[in-house]
């Protein structure tokens, strides 16, 4: 006997035919004699819906607020998968409806009734504890809990969200502090690919990825799992099995560099994408200690990440910063720096540039390998495209270019480095 979280992504609840899919697989799963967990997301649409509805009212709406109102499209995928795994258990025989309807095989949580703890960062929390006493109670009753993903509460019960993507952290939390033995995220793609099956058709799934390339690839764009998962996922050694809820199929394991073993460890694993970035360009900033501080202190304690970073001080004296932040963060920072102009660099001069996309290439096998980023300059000059700003690190090279050639990018890229070839 095995216990396994297994997380289901928007799509995969989609529909009420997607979720009783799910029912049936989760009530498989148990029929097999393994202990379930199930992680849900809200149906996809429902979360865009919400954040579209929150912004007629307030482009940048109050976050406790905002956090309450967008936490509720999980509870109701919670609802409707706990509903459809008894209608399904009555099916079969496993359970008999009483008077009462207390009769359940589906044990339906949100994250305050698990006491999913987080901090106070509202949109973009993060989970401090988790009290795993009531999963244990409903596991023990060979019930399967259905816990709301991307949602948990602060220390003053206020309810909180852990960003895009957040159910993949709640299920490998979850998966963490119940010490399982396996994480699997359900999802509509049958497992990790060398790049973004949209941007070039010769993508390849990947069988097996380390950790730490699939938090690069992660915090570069790819949109599989969300980075803070797969951190945590590293930190418990907690085995990842990315796969597809449509498809049977084995998916991507996601494991220690040290399970890949030496043979495995290609040069260059993936090129990602992120299409949604836009460059900032402070000017005119005095020449003194305590400049960038203040500016990306004050970013900071927004939560903005800000990424590629270029400080530059021209003749005149005077610095020009500029660096990248997501596009989904830029009417916020921009509302910040105007304040700082307003309060202490009045001769700061901000432009701003939209629709850039940043493309990197990722791989452990880059380690022990020079030339690596001058051969991804020369296929990207080969392709006709130019480098705007650059960044690296020990496995991973970023380059941020146009975003309208963001494909021909991939599909060079790609194609340079052989990831069309079977492993």
């Amino acid at each position: 006997m095995a216990l396994i979280v297994q997380k289901f992504g928007g799509t995969s609840v989609g529909t009420i035919d997607r979720i009783q899919h799910v029912a049936r697989w989760a009530l498989d799963s148990q029929a097999r004699g393994d202990d379930i967990v199930l992680v849900v997301s809200a149906m996809s649409g429902e979360t865009n819906r919400l954040v579209a509805l929150a912004s007629q009212i307030n482009p940048i709406p109050f976050s406790r607020e905002y956090d309450m109102l967008i936490a509720s499209g999980e509870q109701i995928a919670v609802g409707l998968v706990s509903l459809a795994i008894n209608t399904e258990a009555e099916k079969r025989g496993i359970i008999q409806r009483n008077i009462q309807n207390r009769a359940a095989v589906a044990a339906p949580l949100l994250g305050h009734q698990i006491g999913i703890r987080t901090d106070s960062v509202f949109s973009k929390a993060r989970i401090q504890a988790i009290d795993t006493s009531t999963l244990h109670k409903e596991l023990a009753a060979q019930r399967i809990p259905v816990i709301a993903g991307f949602q948990g509460v602060d220390a003053e019960n206020n309810i909180t969200t852990l960003g895009r993507g957040g159910s993949d952290t709640s299920a490998v939390a979850i998966a963490a502090a119940l010490k399982a033995d396996d994480c699997e995220i359900y999802t509509d793609v049958d497992g990790v690919y060398t790049t973004d099956p949209r941007l070039c058709s010769k993508a390849r799934k990947i069988k097996r990825i380390s950790y730490e390339e699939m938090m690069e690839l992660s915090s570069l764009g790819a949109k599989v799992l969300q980075i803070r998962s797969v951190e945590l996922a590293a930190k418990y050694r907690i085995p990842l099995h990315v796969r597809s809820s449509f498809n049977p199929v084995e998916g991507t394991r996601v494991v220690s560099q040290d399970l890949l073993g030496s043979m495995e460890q290609v040069l260059v694993s993936g090129v990602a994408a992120d299409t949604a970035q836009v460059k900032l360009s402070l000017q005119n900033l005095p020449e003194q200690p305590g400049v960038a501080a203040k500016v990306f202190g004050a970013l900071s304690r927004a939560s903005i990440v800000v990424d590629i970073i270029v400080q530059d001080v021209p003749s005149n004296g005077l610095l020009t910063v500029s660096f990248t932040i997501g596009q989904n963060d830029a009417l916020l920072a921009r509302k910040i720096l105007q304040e700082l102009r307003a309060t202490q660099f009045s001769e700061m001069r901000i432009v701003e540039e939209a629709d850039l996309a940043k493309v990197s290439i990722v791989g452990v096998g880059m380690q022990n390998h020079p030339g690596v980023a001058s051969k991804m300059f020369s296929l990207l000059a080969e392709a006709g495209i130019n480098i705007k700003l650059i960044t690296t690190s020990e496995i991973k090279v970023s380059c941020l270019i146009d975003g309208k050639q963001a494909k021909k990018a991939v599909e060079a890229l790609h194609e340079g480095f052989q990831l069309h070839l079977t492993e």
